[in-house]
């Protein structure tokens, strides 16, 4: 059973972190499909936060800036979403997953819950 999944975005949180995401998505220096999936141009998408309450387990969503000691191994792999189960952690959603689901919201929670089941 999965206590708490965590999405890890490609990106620090702090201003400066996010300028600078900006610029490298502009530029085609940087990108996030996590990031590309849970906003729009210049904030989350409302679809994301309804589904993300109705998901059934404990969703939060962190900045590479934020990860504590137990995620900060899931850095290189980011943006992806990881599942915590007791003390154990593992990737669910990989960048590559993530990537498929073409910044679709309900693609994504599709892949989110079949994962899940």
């Amino acid at each position: 059973m999965i206590d708490k999944l965590i999405g890890i975005y490609n990106a620090n949180g702090s201003i400066t972190g996010e300028i600078s995401f900006l610029f490298g998505k502009l530029t085609g220096q940087a990108q996030c499909a996590l990031c590309d999936i849970s906003h729009g141009p210049f904030k989350k998408k409302s679809a994301f936060s309804r589904a993300q309450q109705t998901l059934g387990v404990p969703f939060e969503i962190l900045h590479l800036d934020e990860l504590d000691a137990t995620l900060c191994s899931f850095k290189e792999y980011a943006p992806c979403v990881v599942a915590i189960r007791g003390s154990e952690c593992s990737i669910l959603l990989s960048n590559a997953e993530l990537a498929r689901c073409d910044s679709d919201v309900e693609r994504f929670f599709d892949s989110l819950k079949a994962k899940l089941d």
